[in-house]
């Protein structure tokens, strides 16, 4: 809904709700949150057609913080029970939130089957590179060397995975990747996440100051991803192999054929939801 059609023009608290945040002060999640009601104010989008769908851990909190409808599931699961609230509601703008951890260990699976069905749902996933819920693990995007977690004092020694790579060899048609300390341009990237119909991947680098202190110079790190995105996949695979991590940007973005619901945008009578079953 643009503005000039709206009746009243909605601001980004708007998309807040009453309840108030408990990550650590300077968490970068607070920016994310306002990067996301940002982009949902920026679109216009009314309330009732919004829904936010999070897992487990600290990032995935976020869905009690805004106003539209929210579900809080279970570790890892995110993905799974957005693409059925977009099978049931296609005409519903899903979001998904969640963490490193959340979202490729224990939900590894359903992430890259959620970019090969390709539908069209926006995934943000704060990558803080620790598990920060539970005390400061290392996470599937810590680097092997990391030697302040008590569980592996010596590092991981296994390497971490690339989320932007994944998400491009698994089939996500749009994959860009932002930094809390930059809300604004984040905000542009999940809004345009948002209007690309198919699967948005934003891999949104979120610092965690408490179990990651190190990651305050990530301002110095961080740099415009510097050859612009691109629609086609081997060019994306060779800059995002040979990418340092801290590029922002959108980095792939291709109309790719969308697994929707065929049939009515919304679930109907109880009748009309049972004669599907009927053999």
């Amino acid at each position: 809904m643009s503005t000039s059609s709206a009746a009243a023009t909605l601001k980004f608290k708007d998309y807040k709700s009453e309840t108030k945040p408990i990550w650590c002060p300077g968490c970068g999640d607070f920016a994310v949150l306002n990067a996301i009601t940002k982009a949902l104010a920026q679109l216009q989008l009314p309330l009732q057609n919004v829904a936010l769908i999070s897992g487990i851990g600290c990032s995935s909190r976020i869905a009690a913080y805004t106003s539209v409808y929210g579900f809080h599931g279970v570790h890892g699961r995110a993905l799974p029970l957005a693409a059925g609230l977009k099978a049931a509601r296609s005409d519903m703008t899903v979001l998904v939130a969640g963490g490193d951890g959340d979202g490729l260990s224990i939900g590894g699976n359903h992430f890259i089957h959620a970019c090969r069905r390709n539908m069209d749902l926006t995934y943000i996933m704060m990558d803080n590179e620790v598990y920060g819920m539970t005390k400061g693990q290392a996470s599937p995007t810590t680097a092997p060397d990391w030697e302040k977690s008590k569980l592996t004092p010596e590092g991981t020694g296994i390497r971490s995975f690339k989320p932007a790579v994944l998400a491009l060899a698994s089939g996500a048609s749009f994959i860009a990747r932002g930094f809390s300390g930059d809300p604004n341009e984040l905000a542009r990237m999940i809004a345009a996440g948002i209007e690309h119909k198919g699967f948005s991947f934003i891999q949104a680098l979120s610092v965690c100051p408490t179990y990651r202190p190190e990651h305050a110079d990530w301002k110095n790190q961080v740099h415009k991803f510097a050859t612009g995105e691109t629609d086609d996949p081997i060019t994306a695979v060779t800059r995002m192999v040979a990418d340092d991590g801290m590029s922002t940007g959108i980095m792939y973005k291709r109309d790719l054929p969308s697994l929707v619901r065929a049939g009515k945008s919304s679930l109907g009578t109880l009748a009309e939801f049972e004669s599907e079953f009927e053999l």
